[in-house]
């Protein structure tokens, strides 16, 4: 290593020591509070970090293990193909929050009906909702993928485990970020007040804050949309496309991990697209575990979030797995698309 690279490294580790900021102190400073809400949250962030450090252990070293890549064969409730991975880091989610003592329900995409945890529920007054891994087409070909998580309280009883309290907008949420597994792991979180970055430091095991207070840009270059579905869509969003083809200035990026394509738009701005098709207007993406969580986030660093008619956090779901069209991300681009949907009515 030549001096230069020592010094640079030397100062960066000096700077970290002076102002290591992690995650549970973050969540205290935040609510500037020690009472027993601020714990709960700053406990249920560090749970949810634990399960952010196991899974993405799991990914560092997926090529080497068995059992790690491919499909298991089964189905899920979604009538999707489910990916080995899928279901290790459900389990690893609810291995977590069963000894937290504050979660009494986990409800999750690759699970028809909420899990409860019947030793927590005299105590445990909040629900996680998770996309245990967002993008998981990614999992075999070592590109970027997520999770998704939402924290609410729990209302009421529920005698009948129905989870009928949860069947309510977003801005009943309390906390919702993602976990970012790329060439860095990163967890982004909101608890209303503001959006921050945070990002694991390996020999720490500490997911360290890196970013305070993100705003998205008001317009951005990028627009992220599965384009093959082109020919699917109402004529609207085709117009719109057509729109960006020959402007410039615009460029198209597109993973197919939402959490990755969400980040980006996060950082530069530009929008993210995944409208509803002819045939299935409702979209693919489910609201209670992907679309309001991101859209709490996007709204709290200045975005907008909508389904084309109406916001994503007002959007009340009739069943838990409820799916919407989304349209997310910049001011500026979000309504540009909303301006062709009008013209379309």
């Amino acid at each position: 290593m030549t001096q230069v690279a020592e010094t640079l490294e030397s100062s960066t580790d000096k700077a970290l020591d002076r102002d290591c900021t992690t995650l549970s102190r973050h969540v205290l400073q935040q609510l500037q509070s020690f009472g027993p809400e601020a714990q709960d949250l700053s406990a249920l962030m560090n749970r949810i970090a634990l399960a952010g450090k196991l899974i993405a252990r799991r990914f560092t070293r997926a090529g080497l293990m068995e059992d790690v890549l491919g499909f298991t064969g089964e189905v899920n409730v979604q009538g999707e193909s489910v990916k080995k991975m899928d279901v290790y880091a459900n389990e690893v989610f609810i291995s977590v929050f069963k000894q937290s003592g504050l979660v009494c329900r986990l409800a999750s995409e690759e699970m028809e009906k909420p899990y409860y945890i019947p030793e927590n529920c005299p105590i445990g007054r909040y629900t996680l909702l998770y996309d245990p891994i967002d993008g998981s087409s990614n999992t075999d070909i070592n590109l970027s993928l997520g999770s998704i998580f939402s924290i609410r309280q729990q209302e009421g009883t529920d005698l009948d485990g129905e989870a009928k309290d949860l069947l309510n907008h977003g801005r009943k949420q309390l906390a919702a970020g993602y976990i970012l597994y790329g060439p860095s792991t990163m967890l982004v979180y909101s608890i209303g007040k503001g959006v921050h970055f945070f990002t694991l430091d390996p020999s720490l095991g500490e997911f360290i804050l890196t970013q305070e207070n993100v705003k998205i840009p008001e317009h951005g270059a990028v627009y992220s949309v599965n384009e093959g579905n082109f020919w699917q869509w109402e004529e609207s969003f085709r117009e719109y496309i057509r729109y960006v083809h020959k402007t410039e200035g615009y460029t198209a990026r597109y993973s197919g991990a939402m959490v990755s394509d969400i980040h980006r738009i996060l950082v530069q701005g530009g929008v993210f697209l995944y409208p509803g098709t002819l045939q299935k207007p409702e979209g693919k993406l489910r609201l209670l575990y992907e679309t309001a969580p991101l859209a709490y986030l996007i709204e709290q660093a200045g975005g907008l979030a909508t389904t084309g008619t109406e916001d994503i956090l007002d959007v009340v779901p009739k069943q838990l797995h409820q799916r919407t069209p989304l349209i997310i991300g910049s001011q500026q681009d979000v309504a540009k698309v909303e301006s062709f949907m009008q013209k379309g009515q």
